[in-house]
């Protein structure tokens, strides 16, 4: 009789939180997603659910988790190719593009997740996004873009920066993956914003 092969540490939970971002990639809701949903797509048993998560909040703030990562990651990618203030802003969003494409379902999570019925989700996300604009900030201090600025209107800026950029992802993820015209439309008009947003705070006094 074949031995039975018992899941990896770890793999079952993975399984579930992949299970949630296929099913939101296919157009689901996560606010919408039960149980029994996700375990099905995941081919495990409903009652393992709850060795790795309380409920699906837990499950979405885990992946919250997972996404900041992402996040992290892209700013380090940033960071590595942005040495010179004037090409801050196109190397980001060139950057940030780059990665919602290849994280379609991690990005659309976020964008749905930000608008959603799960209080803690929502708040989850909007602490990453706080977070990023903290590390933009340090960033500009660095570069030595917006010297003239105190540390409350800077980082309000940043905080603009990010709430403009998380927008863009409804026009990104409404696109093909292979249509680059209207890709590199979304870029420019990202980019845009953004340039509109530092020449306000170029000129920015109290």
């Amino acid at each position: 009789m074949a031995e039975r092969t018992r899941p990896k540490p770890g793999e079952t939970r993975e399984k579930l939180m992949d299970a949630a971002l296929a099913l939101v990639g296919k157009g689901r809701h996560f606010a919408s997603l039960g149980i029994r949903e996700v375990t099905r797509q995941a081919s495990v048993v409903p009652t393992s659910f709850y060795r790795h998560f309380k409920n699906m909040d837990d499950l979405g703030l885990q992946l919250v988790d997972e996404l900041g990562l992402v996040l992290r990651r892209m700013m380090r990618e940033a960071r590595s190719y942005v040495l010179q203030a004037d090409k801050l802003i196109d190397e980001s969003v060139g950057i940030f593009i780059s990665h919602a494409q290849n994280n379609r379902s991690f990005f659309m999570f976020m964008a749905q997740g930000l608008a959603g019925e799960s209080r803690a989700v929502q708040e989850g996300i909007r602490s990453e996004m706080r977070y990023f604009a903290s590390e933009l900030a340090n960033d500009l201090r660095r570069l030595r873009v917006v010297d003239h600025l105190n540390d409350a209107d800077l980082d309000m800026t940043c905080d603009l920066v990010v709430r403009s950029v998380a927008f863009s992802l409804t026009d990104i993820l409404s696109l093909a993956p292979d249509d680059e015209p209207q890709i590199e439309q979304v870029r420019k008009r990202t980019a845009r914003f953004l340039q509109l947003i530092f020449v306000g705070a170029a000129n920015w006094r109290r």
